[in-house]
This record gives structure tokens, C-alpha cells and sequence, in this order.
């Protein structure tokens, strides 16, 4: 959104602050100003000159000599032009010996604009410049009658012939003005208008407002007795308003309205036209203008087009419809696309005789689907966008009918169609001074807050403590909104900083977030370097892990919208992932790596899904080079250790995991609950992943970690024993298939509360133990807390230990 300085200065009149001062309060008012730019201000010394006489230059056939009239005085000075337009009698800018010119449009332009010295031109003197009207800083587009290519000769347009000589060239042509560019919010659309930043700058600057003042207008005809407007669809349509003018009188508009126009970067074309880009600049409003007579059976319809229509808008283009897009059509065809363009079929020519206007509200939505899928954008499209207020329909065709009759530019019906089945309401929210103080942490009274917020034409009802809040504030629902328009006038710079109140909360990590932390710490300690790989592979990894056809692994999402099929099914396993990583850190040379991540699988509860699959997090290791199924095995019990789970693991030769090695693989349990697996990588899946090394793989679902631990009691933490510990030390004799974790757990379980550690020491395999016989050696120590222990005591639970180990076929080595 630009405005300029002018432009606001007739809604606010006593504004007096600098562009920079203007910029830096609208800013921290809430109407984010970007920047500006002034016409001016590369132009200095530039006025109405006269050419009394002109001759050729002795020296040069495209040269000629004038002589320049500059001030009402007679005072004359000698310029030498090669500009082809000029005659005697004409008045153009002359910018003065030691002025400046803009060169933005000048071969070797510069910052500041380009000084104008006096000099010779091919022997003759020559003091001063007559401008372009490029030199001045704009264009042909903006200033429609200057010479493409000469000098801008100001006695061709009536409203600059009478212009005194020597008078300031740049104030005639509107060029003393600022023009302020803003970042305005989708929500802030009533600052889209001229008349909406207007308000900003009213309540900003503590300054009077003075909208127009528009009057009814009309003759004593009725507009019904020349249209019938019908709308099929009020959701996609909320208002429609349509006028009628007669006697079109087409002509270039007057020079206030032309400057205006073209301050803010739109061309000025003639008296009806400016005056639709007029109001859609100054109430944010888009209006569009169809010739009456073109319009079928002398009637509007607004409906959606059918599939398939072709419609040619006003600039030429054919456009494919379907139904989906809002059209104006009369009764015989589609006229215009609702919000975006009219067609050419309806289009205003300069043998107009009647005309009717239109404004209304569309759904924004719509239209920007529209747009979109016709590849189109205009000015009117990009407000509709937003979501107009339908109380502005009528307020802007109003105004466009006064500028029409104040400009002489036709006649204007009686009347105004107005099909507005729900009328919008404004919204009430309650006012409460001291809530808006405790909000914002300011002491500000009621009588300046209600100060601040009738600036904004929001209607304060001190008897009832509400706001009745207009409709083109759809910003301002509740009453933290109208806390925050209080805070931008009276200043964010000027509220203090205090402490927030009320009870304070610590921050921190969830424990399932504490226990992911923890063991992926250990892990790291322990010497792994955390990967992460994506969370969808291909089907194609099944094989490869020599998963079986009805294995569970197998049963996996798959994508409806896949990137290809290597990324076509949620993961079951981070395996796959895994080893992946570690085909290429072997591919690549490197020795002894080892990878962890902490990732979560994803398993359906139902194919095809019926609802979300369980998400669990799993702890994935793998690793190669320096260490083997044990070292592994140690690592986990360590990580385990560190999540605060303080019992003992037990690992079971019970693992069916497809892609292990069968004789080399356990599954790890923990209060019966399986917690874990770790083993050496089946071989044919370290071929098929061309890894020359072995590889061991341990997974630790942290899922179940987090029910262990939500279920185990809190540590207690014991003082050192007063009393001395008894030890004893049993040796064991028992078939190479049973297991050491199965021996210590009878061990631990028929202890008696005296047994507090159990202690592998010894390992022996030998033939005179027998064939398939193995002997394990256990140092274990019982301790009481409140006296030390006898012999009998101790013995007594050795006993029972012996007996329940016998029973499971285990005995004393002798």
C-alpha cells in the first residue's frame, strides 16, 4: 500500500512533521511504514520559463539557440537545445545555472541528480536546461500529455498555459510530495483505503480527521426502471450495489484528480475511469463501469460460469471457466469475472452514452481461487482478497456518483440497487480499564484509553462498560485487541519493563525426553557417533534383512504419495537404516565405527489403517571393527544402567530376530518384560549389505524402558553398613545349555534379604568335566544392616540356594 503526503494531508490537514518523522511514528503506531521516496529531491532550481525567440546555431544543424524568459520581470537567459518540439511562445521548466535535474533516467545517473552548470555548446553559450518531463524525475505514463521524446511543453495543457513565468515548475506539476510505501497486514484491511491510513495518521499524530463529505445524489428517475440485478449466490456474493449514469461526458479529468492518481503509481486515462481508481484508492473499495447498452436484456446476474465457458476479458485475453468461479453476466452471456476483471464484450468506449456502475462485496476466497487458476492479477483482485467490508459498497458508489456530477461527467440516475440480504453487524466487546492495565503493565487512565480508542472511531459506551467496534475493524474481536490498540498509541517505548505475576512454573524435560537423553548419552560415551535416517525406506529392505514372508516386520505403511518407491513404507525397524550407514562408512574405508539412533518405528494396528499406528522409540546400535557379541552385550547393559533401571538384566538364547546370526543372537529381559535383543548380523545379510567385517546389532525399545519405569519403586538411597559382610564362594557344575543368567536369578531369588550381591568370577570349559559340561564360579555377599550375621544364618541360605539349583540340574563342583 503507498499513499502520499498530499493525498493524506486532505483528510488530515493540520499534519506538520517531516517524511522521517512521519515514517518513524506511523511505525510504532502499528502501521509499519517501509520507506518513502520525494519527488523532489533531486530537483532544485527548476521554474516556468517562456522561449521569447529561437535561431539556429551557427555551428551545428540540430542545435538551436533560445532565448529564455525566467521571471515576470523580462529577465532573459540563452539556452542551447537539440530538442525538436520546441517553439517561440512556449512555456517549459527551465532549471537555472547551478539547479538540479534528476538522473535516474540519464546515461551516468548518480545519487543527488545531475548539477546543471553554465557552459558552451559548440562555441555558444548556454545557461541553464530545459527538462524533460524524465528529467524531472517521472514519465510519459504518469504526465500522459508530456512529449515522449523532448521537452515538456506545460502551455499545451490548459491547466499549466496561465502558469506565471519564473514561478517553482515543480510545485505546478505536483512534484513537492512524499510518497510512503507500507507493510499493512492481511487483517488490517480497512488500511488497504487511502481513508483508512488516514485514521491511523489522525489518531497517531493526535490530529483532527475530515473524510469527505459525500452527498446523495441523483436526479428524480428511477435506477430499477433501467436494471434488475439478481445474486444466485449470497454466500460467494454478499452485496451488490449498481447505479446508472447517463449523458456520459468523456474528458481528461482535472488536474488534482490526474496528480493524485498518479502520486501513487496509477496512469490517469480519462474523467470516468480515474474516478473508479480514485475511490478504490481512497476507500479500498473496487468499482467496475459496463456501457448499459451492451448489457443484454437490460439485466445482472451474478451466478457461477459453467464448465468449459469461454470468456474474453478487457485486455483481449480468452479465459476457460468452470463452475467454481464467480461471474457477472446480464441475461445473455457473462460480462465480467467477479472481482477481478470485466469483459470486453461490456467494455466503455468513448461512444458511451450510459453507463452503470458497480460495486460489491465477493468472498475473498474465491476469488483468489479464481485468480489463481486463471492466471491473472489485478488491483481489484488483490483487495477483494482480503475480505471487504460490505458496508463500504454503498459509502464508495456514493462517492464515485458525487465525483462523477462534481466533474461534469454525466448524469446521474436516481436511486441504487441494493441486494444485501444479511447485513453485517459490528461486534461488542467489553471495556474494562483496570484488565487493560494489568494486560499491558501500565497505569493508564480510563478517561486517555477511551481517548485513544475514539481516534479509531470505535464507539465507547461508558454506561455500559462495551465497545461497539464498526464493521471495517474486523481486527478487533476480543478485549486483548482492544488492549493491544491502546498499547501502539500510547507508546510500546513507554511501557515499562516489569516481572510477570503469578505463580511460577519450572521448565524441563518430560521423562520420556530425560530417558532418550540418557541413553543416547551412554551411547555416545561408549564411542557411537548418533546418525539419523529417514523414517520411510523401501519394501526391497525385507529381503535384504531375509525377513520371512509372514514375518511382523513386513506388515509396514505404506505411502499414498510416495517419493518413489525406495521411499514408498513407514519403517518397522531402524535396522535397515542401520546398516545402510554402515555399508557406506565400510565402502568408505573406515575402521572400528560404530552408529546409534534414536528413532521411532511405526506399527499399524490394522491394514489398511483404520486409525494412527503405534509410534515406538526404539534405540538402534550397530557397530563393526574393535569389539565383538560381548562388548555389545556389556554396552547395553551399561545404557539400560543409565536410563535408572537398577535391577539386573537377564538375556535369553530365545531371540527368533531373522536377520541375527541363530547361534550368536538373545533377547535382553528385565522383570520378565523383554527389553532388548543384541547379536552378530546373519552373514548372508552382511553379504547382501557388502559389508567385508562382522557386524553386531542391538535394539533397545525405550518404550518399554518408560513403563519399567513408570511401574519400579523410587530408589532409596541407605546408609554405609556398620556391620561386616560374610562372602562366600560356590563353585558350580552344569551342562553347557543352561544358562548363567538362569543360575544367577535361582541364586538372587532364594538369597533370603541377606544376599545383597552376586558376582560372576570364573568361567571354566574342559573334558574333565565331562562332555558338554561347563563349571561357573560365584562370589556372593550377605550383609544385615542391624548386626553381623552368623554362620548358621549364612548357611541357611546357602542351602536353600543349593537346593533350588540341584533342582535345575545344577551342582557343587567337587
Amino acid at each position: 500500500m503507498n499513499t502520499s503526503f498530499s493525498w493524506i494531508k486532505d483528510y488530515v490537514p493540520s499534519l506538520d512533521c517531516t517524511a522521517q518523522e512521519y515514517m518513524d511514528a506511523m511505525t510504532l503506531s502499528g502501521t509499519k511504514c517501509e520507506g518513502y521516496k520525494a519527488f523532489d529531491a533531486n530537483l532544485d532550481k527548476i521554474i516556468v520559463g517562456k522561449i521569447n525567440k529561437i535561431e539556429k546555431h551557427p555551428d551545428a544543424d540540430k542545435l538551436i539557440v533560445c532565448q529564455v524568459q525566467i521571471d515576470e520581470n523580462g529577465t532573459e537567459v540563452q539556452i542551447v537545445t537539440g530538442a525538436p518540439n520546441v517553439k517561440e511562445g512556449d512555456k517549459i521548466p527551465v532549471v537555472l545555472d547551478g539547479g538540479r535535474v534528476d538522473g535516474t533516467h540519464a546515461k551516468g545517473a548518480q545519487e543527488g541528480g545531475i548539477k546543471i552548470k553554465k557552459g558552451k555548446l559548440r562555441g555558444v553559450e548556454s545557461v541553464g536546461m530545459m527538462c524533460s518531463i524524465e528529467e524531472l524525475g517521472s514519465d510519459t505514463n504518469m504526465y500522459p500529455d508530456a512529449a515522449a521524446d523532448g521537452i515538456y511543453i506545460l502551455s499545451d495543457n490548459p491547466d499549466y498555459k496561465d502558469a506565471p513565468v519564473g514561478s517553482d515548475a515543480v510545485e505546478l506539476l505536483g512534484l513537492h510530495d512524499v510518497v510512503f510505501e507500507y507493510e499493512v497486514t492481511s487483517n488490517r484491511v480497512d488500511c488497504f483505503a487511502m481513508t483508512g491510513i488516514a485514521r491511523e495518521v489522525a489518531a497517531t499524530f493526535d490530529k483532527e480527521l475530515k473524510l469527505p463529505d459525500v452527498k446523495e445524489t441523483g436526479n428524480d428517475e428511477d435506477v430499477n426502471d433501467y436494471i434488475k440485478v439478481s445474486v444466485e449466490d449470497s454466500k460467494l456474493c454478499p452485496r451488490y450495489t449498481a447505479r446508472v449514469v447517463k449523458d456520459i461526458k468523456l474528458a481528461p479529468s482535472p488536474e488534482w484528480l490526474k496528480r493524485r492518481l498518479a502520486s501513487v503509481g496509477i496512469r490517469p486515462i480519462n474523467n470516468l475511469v480515474d474516478i473508479t481508481n480514485f475511490v478504490m484508492e481512497e476507500y479500498g473499495q473496487p468499482m467496475h463501469a459496463y456501457d448499459l447498452d451492451t448489457i443484454g436484456g437490460k439485466e445482472i446476474i451474478v451466478k457461477t460460469a459453467k464448465n468449459g465457458e469461454k470468456f474474453v476479458t478487457l485486455d483481449g485475453q480468452e479465459h476457460e471457466l468452470d463452475d467454481t468461479m464467480l461471474m457477472i453476466s446480464d441475461a445473455e452471456k457473462s460480462i465480467g469475472i467477479a472481482g477481478i476483471m470485466g469483459g470486453e464484450n461490456t467494455m466503455i468506449t468513448d461512444d458511451v452514452k450510459t453507463m452503470l456502475f458497480e460495486a460489491a462485496t465477493f468472498d475473498g476466497t474465491n476469488i483468489r481461487l479464481t485468480g489463481k487458476k486463471l492466471g491473472m492479477r489485478t488491483d481489484a483482485q488483490a483487495k477483494f482478497e482480503k475480505g471487504l467490508d460490505p458496508e463500504n459498497a454503498i459509502a464508495a458508489m456514493n462517492r464515485a456518483c458525487q465525483l462523477v456530477e462534481e466533474l461534469g461527467a454525466g448524469t446521474v440516475v436516481g436511486g441504487v440497487v441494493d441486494i444485501y440480504p444479511v447485513k453485517r453487524e459490528g461486534v461488542t466487546i467489553p471495556f474494562n480499564a483496570d484488565k487493560i492495565n494489568a494486560l499491558l503493565g501500565t497505569d493508564i487512565d480510563e478517561e486517555t484509553q477511551v481517548k485513544y480508542l475514539r481516534k479509531l472511531d470505535l464507539d465507547v459506551d461508558l454506561a455500559n462498560k462495551e465497545i461497539h467496534v464498526p464493521t471495517f475493524r474486523q481486527d478487533l474481536l476480543r478485549p486483548c485487541d482492544i488492549a493491544e490498540e491502546v498499547a501502539r498509541f500510547y507508546g510500546y517505548d513507554k511501557i515499562p519493563m516489569t516481572l510477570p505475576k503469578g505463580a511460577a512454573t519450572s521448565g524441563g524435560y518430560s521423562l520420556k525426553k530425560i530417558v532418550e537423553n540418557k541413553a543416547l548419552d551412554a551411547a555416545v560415551a561408549y564411542g557411537f557417533d548418533e546418525g539419523m535416517t529417514f523414517s520411510f525406506e523401501s519394501p526391497k529392505v525385507y529381503d535384504k534383512l531375509l525377513l520371512s514372508e509372514n514375518s511382523p516386520l513386513r506388515e509396514s505403511i505404506r505411502i499414498s504419495n510416495p517419493l518413489g518407491e525406495d521411499y514408498s513404507a513407514m519403517r518397522r525397524s531402524a535396522v535397515g537404516g542401520m546398516l545402510t550407514s554402515l555399508a557406506i562408512n565400510y565402502n568408505k574405508r573406515n575402521k572400528d565405527v560404530r552408529l546409534c539412533e534414536m528413532a521411532n518405528v511405526y506399527i499399524p494396528k490394522a491394514l489398511p489403517l483404520t486409525e494412527r499406528p503405534e509410534e515406538r522409540m526404539l534405540l538402534t546400535m550397530g557397530m563393526y571393527g574393535e569389539g565383538d557379541f560381548y562388548t555389545l552385550k556389556g554396552i547395553v547393559d551399561g545404557i539400560i544402567g543409565e536410563t535408572g533401571l537398577n535391577g539386573k538384566t537377564v538375556y535369553k538364547a530365545d531371540c527368533d530376530t531373522e536377520f541375527l546370526h541363530p547361534g550368536r543372537r538373545a533377547n535382553v529381559y528385565y522383570s520378565d518384560k523383554k527389553l532388548a535383543y543384541v547379536g552378530e548380523l546373519h552373514p548372508q545379510v552382511q553379504k547382501n549389505y557388502e559389508i567385508g567385517e562382522r557386524v553386531y546389532i542391538a535394539v533397545i525399545d525405550i518404550s518399554t524402558v518408560l513403563e519399567l519405569l513408570e511401574a519400579e519403586p523410587q530408589v532409596r538411597y541407605e546408609g554405609i553398613a556398620k556391620f561386616p559382610a560374610s562372602t562366600r564362594d560356590i563353585s558350580l557344575v552344569m551342562k553347557d545349555v543352561i544358562l548363567a543368567g538362569d543360575v544367577e536369578e535361582a541364586i538372587r531369588k532364594n538369597g533370603s534379604s541377606y544376599l545383597k550381591n552376586v558376582e560372576l568370577f570364573d568361567v571354566y570349559v574342559d573334558s574333565k568335566l565331562g562332555l558338554g559340561q561347563k563349571s561357573l564360579a560365584y562370589k556372593l555377599t550377605f550383609m544385615a544392616s542391624d548386626r553381623t550375621l552368623t554362620d548358621e544364618e549364612v548357611n541357611k541360605s546357602m542351602d536353600k540356594i543349593i537346593a533350588a539349583l540341584e533342582d535345575m540340574g545344577v551342582s557343587l563342583r567337587k
